[in-house]
């Protein structure tokens, strides 16, 4: 099993669950501000009437989880989406956990790696991330990702460039 190599002097007290109803509701109220609204996502209703991602019960059961705090409170979620001898991830911490400087989302992507591999073990793990979103680039690699691919793809607003991170479980 690959162990990762980039790991944190402190862990985070927090928990993967099952994305519960409430916790998709709750995740339909966070509000990144600009330029990250992009994040945010539709209204809880319109999500449950277009059946799209987390409100898809297969889907969610499938890919999504939440993530909460020791008080159960959700600070973040993850997709573990399927791709054939890979683990991607698709995650997002709570708008107001994100930019501190203090560590705090190098820890969260740190967590999901650690479940990723536990998920299935022999599979790389990757990720997608906007080419402009340093900080989130930063963060993820602090967490031992490296940009292995860099491609334009359709987002909700139009094309966007993308770069593609892959984990490197050896520094």
């Amino acid at each position: 099993m690959i162990q990762p190599a980039h790991t944190s002097k402190s862990s985070l007290p927090w928990h993967i669950v099952p994305l519960t109803d409430a916790y998709c509701e709750e995740l339909c109220t966070w509000q990144y501000s600009a330029p990250y609204e992009i994040y945010n996502w539709p209204a809880w209703d319109t999500m449950l009437q277009e059946q799209t991602e987390f409100a898809d019960l297969q889907i969610r059961a499938e890919q999504y989880r939440g993530v909460v705090n020791e008080r159960a409170q959700l600070v973040g979620f993850v997709q573990f989406f399927p791709i054939i001898g890979v683990t991607r991830l698709g995650l997002g911490l709570r708008p107001d956990l994100c930019g501190r400087g203090d560590g705090l989302g190098t820890r969260f992507v740190q967590l999901l790696i650690k479940e990723a591999l536990n998920k299935a073990p022999q599979q790389e793990i990757d990720l997608e991330v906007l080419v402009w979103n340093e900080r989130a680039i930063q963060t993820y690699q602090r967490a031992g990702f490296i940009i292995t691919d860099t491609y334009d793809r359709w987002t909700p607003t139009g094309i966007s460039a993308f770069h593609c991170m892959v984990y490197n479980s050896t520094p």
